[in-house]
Formats: C-alpha cells, sequence, structure tokens
C-alpha cells in the first residue's frame, strides 16, 4: 500500500472514530466492563498517545537519525514481516496485563479525544509527503516488529487504527448489553 493510500484510509478511520465519540457520553466512555478491560476512552487514548508518542516520534527519528536513535540494519521480526505482508494485523484480541506505563488514563472529556484525533490526523498529513525522501535503511526498533523505517512506522499506524476498530465494537457491544 502507498503512503498516500495509507493516509486516506487512515483519514476515513480517524474520522469515523470522530463520529463514533457523538453517540457517547462521558460516563460511557469511561465505564469498564472489567478490572481487566479498558474503557472506550482508554482505547482513544490508547490509540492517540501511541501514534504521538511512538509511532510518529520514531518517524521523527527515522526522518532526523541521531546516534541514539537508531540501529542501521535492524532486521524485522518474523511477526513484523507477517505483519507487513498482510497489510494488517491478525484479527485477534491482544491483551496486556494492566500495569501504570502501559494502561491508559481515563478521558477528561470529549473534547480531549477529539482533538487529539485531529492532531494525530493533522501530523499524519504533514508526515506523509516528506517519508519519500527517507532512506528506507534507516531504521527504529518496534518491540515486536523490529526495525521499521519511516514508511513502515506511517503505514502502522494506520493499521493499529484500523485493528482496534474491532475492539471498539465489541467494547459498544458491551454498553448495549449493560444498557438492557
Amino acid at each position: 500500500m502507498t503512503t498516500k493510500i495509507a493516509l486516506q484510509r487512515f483519514e476515513e478511520t480517524a474520522t469515523h472514530y470522530i463520529h463514533e465519540l457523538n453517540q457517547f457520553s462521558l460516563e460511557q466512555l469511561r465505564q469498564k466492563q472489567s478490572d481487566n478491560e479498558w474503557s472506550i476512552g482508554q482505547m482513544f487514548q490508547h490509540l492517540i498517545s501511541s501514534a504521538l508518542y511512538m509511532q510518529l516520534r520514531n518517524i521523527d527519528q527515522c526522518l532526523m537519525p541521531s546516534q541514539d536513535s537508531m540501529v542501521p540494519g535492524t532486521e524485522k521480526t518474523e511477526v513484523g514481516a507477517a505483519i507487513f505482508s498482510q497489510g494488517s494485523f491478525p484479527p485477534i484480541r491482544i491483551h496486556v496485563p494492566p500495569s501504570p506505563q502501559y494502561t491508559p488514563e481515563q478521558p477528561e472529556s470529549k473534547e480531549q479525544l477529539i482533538q487529539g484525533l485531529r492532531t494525530v490526523i493533522q501530523r499524519m498529513k504533514d508526515i506523509e509527503p516528506t517519508l519519500e525522501k527517507v532512506s528506507k535503511q534507516i531504521t527504529v526498533s518496534h518491540p515486536r516488529f523490529g526495525g521499521l523505517c519511516a514508511e513502515e512506522w506511517f503505514l502502522l499506524v494506520e493499521m493499529h487504527y484500523r485493528h482496534h476498530l474491532l475492539q471498539l465494537d465489541r467494547l459498544k457491544q458491551g454498553l448495549v448489553r449493560e444498557a438492557t
């Protein structure tokens, strides 16, 4: 998939998330179905913060590499190669045990989430035209996928947002069950 197509798909998905937010109260966004589940609001927080503070930050490191930020020639892992060849994450739940460093905070407001999604959309629009000039040899390591170049980090944002649509549907169904 080209970065232009990925950007278009990402914008459609992120805009879908913004529209989805309109149907929830802040209380519903913060509601958790169990102690081991995220709320819908926490899922949104995860999408925003992982894009801004991991994926897009790593693109920036590929655009302006420093000795500390890159490992030349780092290869993708088997898992990373599979995900990029498929163009998506497998449709399975990935459960990470709750922890202070990984569990997202509850949102303060619906507007906070909307603004966060808009910020990610704008950053993706700003970065996309710069990607064709960046060497694919410059990589930053992902904990599970291995060395990713700027273009791959960009594609990962789109895949990640698309993957969480499944979680949103599951969490919405939980809200409906609790309301009945």
